[in-house]
This record gives structure tokens, C-alpha cells and sequence, in this order.
């Protein structure tokens, strides 16, 4: 398809699709190709199509690298939590699966609820850039931030350095408590995330309206559902119409 939409979209003639791995619910490297897939990689695929455009995906390590992608035009779409901070030059859709965030604490740690992890004294260790480093950085008075590389990086951090908790996505999280022994989450979740896709504020309205029309249309249709299930992904749910 060649008209004034795909061209704002895809300036170079290629939807070039930021992908961040710093997040396995969203996308993983294929153990046996090494490629990423994920339900970001075929919300990509798909918009491509819808678009009549070839597909270049921009696989970064981070959430903060596959935003800075985004916002430097390096990339022309991405798959983001939504976040004030990041909305200054981006523009989102709705989300299109809502994520949990938790806490993880050693098994003999006094800790017993969320409400007692900002206090003086406590070392709470985030993945820089990451949504919810975004979100405790506002949140957090007492407890002190100590970011690790990346958010898959976060439990070895906090066990190597000694730290009092870790935050994270829950699904991560429980798969770092299976690896390492004598870790607990703490109950219930300190925010929810709101996964959505987006692009440059630069691309203007009607870029933004195109993608979040998309969005809305893949999870009514069950794509994202299907998706979710094909990847075996836990810890997920799709987002309600119009959220």
C-alpha cells in the first residue's frame, strides 16, 4: 500500500519496529535461531502487513534503549509501558495487555507487605529506565533506588549486592525465585502495567490514530489472546476495550 499514512510511518520505505527484550512477556530470543519472537515481534509483523510495508525489527536489551530508539526516529514503532514521562515525546495507544508489578524479598526477610518497603534504610533494586523504575522514582520517598542494567539483570543484582528487595514484572520475578532458592514475593502487586504500542509525537495525529485503532482492532479480533497463548506466556491479561 502506497499512500501519505505509510510514508509518515516508514519514512525510509521499511517499518522499522523498536523490540525490547529486557521484557519476556513481551519478547525472547528463539533459543534454536536466535531471533526474537514474541507477541510484540507479531503485532509488528501484523501492522507491517496492514501497511503493505517490509518489516525491520530493531532488537534492543532494554526498555530505556528500545524507548530512546523511538524517540531519536531510529525507529518508527514501539512496544512500551505507558508512562507519563515517556508520553512527552511519544504517543501511545491503549494498552493492549496489562502487566504486573511486584516486589521479591529473601525468604527470612521481615518484609511482609508492599507498604513496608519505603522506609530509611532499604535498598530497592529496579531495572534502569524500566517502567516501573519510572513509576517508584515518583512513588518512592524513603527506600533508596539502586538500578541494575537491565531488568532481567535485576535478582543478580539484588542477591549479589545485597540489597533488601527487588521490583520487577511478576512473571520475571517467579522465574528468578525458581533459579535461586530462599526468595519470596511479597503479596500482591505495587502497580499495574500498561503495556501499549507507540510512535513518535512527530508523526502527528493521524499516525497515532492509525496505530491505536490497530491495537484496539488485534484485541477484539483475539489476536493478542492467541498470541499470549502461542508464546506461553503467564502473568498477562489483554487489556479490556478501550482502556
Amino acid at each position: 500500500m502506497d499512500s501519505p499514512l505509510t510514508t509518515v510511518f516508514a519514512p525510509t520505505g521499511r517499518l522499522r519496529a523498536s523490540i525490547n527484550l529486557g521484557n519476556p512477556i513481551l519478547a525472547n530470543r528463539d533459543p534454536l535461531t536466535g531471533e526474537a519472537v514474541g507477541v510484540s515481534v507479531d503485532l509488528a509483523r501484523a501492522f507491517a502487513e496492514r501497511l503493505g510495508l517490509p518489516l525491520e525489527l530493531v532488537v534492543l536489551e532494554t526498555a530505556g534503549k528500545s524507548v530512546d530508539a523511538v524517540r531519536q526516529e531510529q525507529a518508527d514503532i514501539g512496544f512500551f509501558a505507558i508512562d507519563p514521562l515517556r508520553g512527552q515525546e511519544i504517543a501511545f495507544t491503549g494498552p493492549y495487555v496489562l502487566i504486573e508489578g511486584c516486589y521479591l524479598v529473601r525468604a527470612d526477610s521481615l518484609l511482609q507487605r508492599n507498604e513496608e518497603v519505603d522506609r530509611a534504610g532499604l535498598r530497592v533494586t529496579v531495572g534502569g529506565g524500566s517502567a516501573y523504575d519510572l513509576y517508584l522514582s515518583r512513588e518512592i520517598k524513603q527506600a533508596q533506588l539502586v538500578r541494575a542494567p537491565s531488568s532481567p539483570a535485576v535478582v543478580e543484582t539484588f542477591l549479589a549486592q545485597g540489597h533488601d528487595v527487588a521490583a520487577g514484572v511478576r512473571q520475571q520475578l517467579e522465574a528468578d525465585a525458581r533459579r535461586f532458592p530462599g526468595l519470596r514475593l511479597l503479596p500482591d502487586r505495587f502497580m499495574v502495567i500498561r503495556q501499549a504500542m507507540g510512535c513518535p509525537k512527530s508523526r502527528g495525529p493521524a499516525a497515532s490514530e492509525h496505530l491505536g485503532a490497530f491495537v484496539e482492532e488485534m484485541k477484539a479480533s483475539g489476536f493478542v489472546a492467541d498470541a499470549l497463548q502461542r508464546h506461553a506466556i503467564q502473568g498477562a491479561t489483554v487489556a479490556p476495550a478501550g482502556a
